[in-house]
């Protein structure tokens, strides 16, 4: 494409001469001829900070892959576990080592022992570990430029790392000697330490060029604050919304509703940490409500479930169910108040407590009565049930000013705007978190979103638009789009949810199970054909043979003998069940998918006890499978997304090269 002179103008400010040019283009050029970055997929996360973190830290295994290319049959595998263990967890496992050869007499050093023998000081260990951990960083540099390389290290330390790194003619007796003396003089000046957590550190950062979350950082796991804390130290990451966090943000943007659902849900499956530790909520205020409220009430129907699997709980049982059932009555009153401001959303049928007969104690819907399993509502009255009770109110004045005044929320509210979207497409892959709603006959479903008919592509567009409007917008339009956060958490045809209802009601009021039944949208079914997804891959403007879907969402039950991938290798569904009560059902502990220089490969997570005995055994991913396979070819940069946008930078320069040399811009 020929560019207008203005442009190239404007190009010349940034590169005034022929040899800024060149230079330029020289050094894009190279970049462009450098194999693919790893990009890594994982989604649902559902708060399992550790695992998640650990994840991070091996990056889904290709740190042990790294390893295990380097040194072969070499190293017993005992000695990979532990110099796997020190690169995960250098700060760790050095503390451990000291301990151990200062001559503390552990369980945990005396396995250190059974692991280390042989090297008989700790000098003789940090020279030892240096060289090995300096290998495997030479191994996972080779595929980015000096430039970006140096750009991650840390100051003080550079040079000299540097120097380790680049250290390539070892064979020559003078360049081995040259490379010793520096390895000899780091333990000498106490440096070792540092240098093997620094480096250590680089192996993280380069293990995993982009980090893609497709949805749901936030739900039954105690540590979803502490995710978005490590995701801000990523060098590359993207978030595909989930409908967990889309009812985070909501209730972080101030949507009354859903900080009750936030509330409620955290509550039930005692999770309160994230939010009490985490966010610095106060829950006080809803302790002394819900006891005053419904202190001579046993809350037998609001039980926390998982209440005993949470040791570090310093409330009674019986006051986290009062608590549960006081915020679940306000939420059922405030969603009530929601979608009654909104009847376009065709949400009436979720306002249940005008259909509640509290002298009968039963309810009608659609025609039929059904007795409630809890009858005791104080704070409902008949004639006005949707209104809060003036103490009500003035808690979730409170509860709300805590939650826009938290400084860490209302930080991880703008990394989800920063680093989020609906959807996104990247080098051939189209991420979203649940679906894009679907009729029957596997046509684009078209819908109402605040005003704007649209399906397909533009909808996914539109709500982004209308997500972005609850945080930038102002006024009305603000409002508006703030309460429909909660249309997207549990909206029959929000992309987010896709089901005809969510009965929550239902589920804790009626003891008749076929009241609960939540009808799922077209897509999930239809979506498993390949006509299907090529028809959504084209909608997204992806090639229908080579673009592929990544979903997450629907745990998939390998234990049922489901896989992840679906309509012919089109789609991949890598829900694996981060969450522990999820692995029940799915047979393992995730998903990440890896789309590298290689190939594509599916990698399932083995279970994560805990950061302790990972740091002792070097713990690590281990089923993989090649789902693709580049080694005919290997994928070069060129070949992205990020590659293309270089290319038009390259051949922008070239007509800038051109107009210096023909005199008609002039050089400086």
């Amino acid at each position: 494409m020929q560019l207008s002179e203005r442009y190239l103008r404007l190009l010349a400010d940034k590169f005034p001469n022929s040899n800024a040019v060149r230079t330029e283009i020289i050094n894009l050029s190279a970049i462009l001829s450098l194999p693919k970055g790893t990009e890594h997929f994982v989604s649902d996360l559902h708060g399992e900070s550790s695992a998640f973190i650990h994840m991070i830290k091996n990056a889904s295994g290709v740190v042990r892959r790294k390893v295990d290319d380097i040194y072969g049959d070499t190293l017993s595998e005992v000695e990979k576990r532990a110099l796997c263990a020190l690169i995960y967890y250098p700060d760790e496992r050095i503390d451990l080592v000291k301990r151990m050869y200062a001559g503390e007499d552990s369980e945990a050093t005396r396995t250190l022992t059974c692991q280390l023998s042989g090297i008989r000081t700790l000098d003789e260990w940090y020279r030892y570990r240096l060289h090995q951990v300096v290998e495997v960083a030479r191994a996972v540099t080779v595929k980015y430029s000096r430039s970006k390389v140096r750009k991650l290290l840390p100051r003080q330390y550079s040079y000299i790392i540097e120097e380790l790194l680049h250290e390539s003619n070892l064979e020559q007796r003078d360049r081995v000697n040259y490379y010793n003396a520096i390895i000899d003089a780091i333990i000498q000046t106490g440096c070792a330490e540092q240098l093997l957590i620094e480096i250590s550190y680089l192996i993280h950062s380069l293990t995993i060029d982009t980090l893609h979350i497709v949805g749901d950082i936030f739900d039954r796991g105690p540590g979803a604050s502490k995710i978005l804390d490590v995701l801000s130290t990523v060098r590359d990451y993207d978030i595909q919304w989930g409908n967990h966090d889309i009812e985070w943000m909501g209730a972080m943007l101030g949507n009354h509703a859903l900080i009750a659902t936030v509330l409620r849900v955290s509550i039930r499956y005692a999770n309160i940490e994230t939010l009490e530790e985490g966010y610095g909520i106060n829950l006080l205020p809803l302790a002394n409500f819900a006891m005053e409220t419904y202190g001579n009430d046993d809350c037998t129907i609001w039980q926390t479930r998982d209440f005993e699997n949470n040791p570090r709980l310093t409330r009674s049982a019986q006051l986290m169910a009062k608590m549960h059932k006081a915020i679940s009555i306000i939420q059922f009153k405030l969603e009530g108040q929601t979608v009654r401001r909104h009847p376009e959303w065709g949400m009436d049928h979720r306002a249940l407590l005008h259909l509640i007969d509290l002298k009968r104690g039963v309810i009608t819907l659609d025609g039929t009565e059904y007795p409630l399993l809890d009858t005791y509502l104080p704070t409902l009255d008949p004639a006005d049930p949707y209104r809060l009770s003036q103490e009500e109110q003035d808690l979730m004045n409170q509860l709300t000013r805590s939650f826009r005044k938290s400084e860490k929320m209302q930080k991880h509210l703008r990394m989800f705007y920063r680093h989020g979207s609906l959807h996104l497409v990247r080098n051939g892959f189209l991420l979203y978190h649940a679906a894009i709603p679907l009729n029957d006959d596997g046509s684009f479903r078209e819908v109402d979103v605040c005003g704007v008919r649209c399906s397909g592509r533009r909808l996914m567009e539109r709500i982004d638009e209308v997500v972005r409007l609850a945080y930038y917008g102002s006024g009305q339009e603000q409002r508006d789009a703030i309460d429909y956060m909660l249309y997207l958490w549990e909206g029959e045809n929000s992309p987010l949810y896709d089901k005809d209802k969510m009965t929550t009601f239902e589920r804790y009021f009626l003891a008749d199970q076929t009241t609960w039944h939540e009808r799922k949208g077209a897509y999930y079914e239809l979506a498993n054909r390949r006509d299907v997804c090529q028809r959504i891959l084209i909608e997204f403007g992806l090639s229908p043979d080579t673009g592929r879907i990544i979903n997450g969402h629907i745990p998939v039950r390998t234990i049922k003998g489901e896989t992840p991938i679906r309509a012919e290798g089109r789609r991949f569904v890598i829900d694996g069940g981060f969450s522990k009560p999820y692995q029940e059902k799915t047979g393992i502990a995730g998903y990440t998918l890896i789309y590298n220089s290689h190939g594509i490969q599916l990698v399932e997570h083995e279970s994560f006890e805990n950061r302790e005995q990972a740091v002792l055994s070097g713990s690590d991913i281990h089923s993989r499978a090649m789902l693709e396979d580049f080694s005919q070819r290997r994928m070069l940069v060129r070949d992205t997304d990020r590659g293309h946008e270089l290319q038009q930078q390259v051949d922008a320069l070239q007509q800038l090269l051109a107009a210096y040399a023909s005199g008609r811009i002039e050089e400086m």
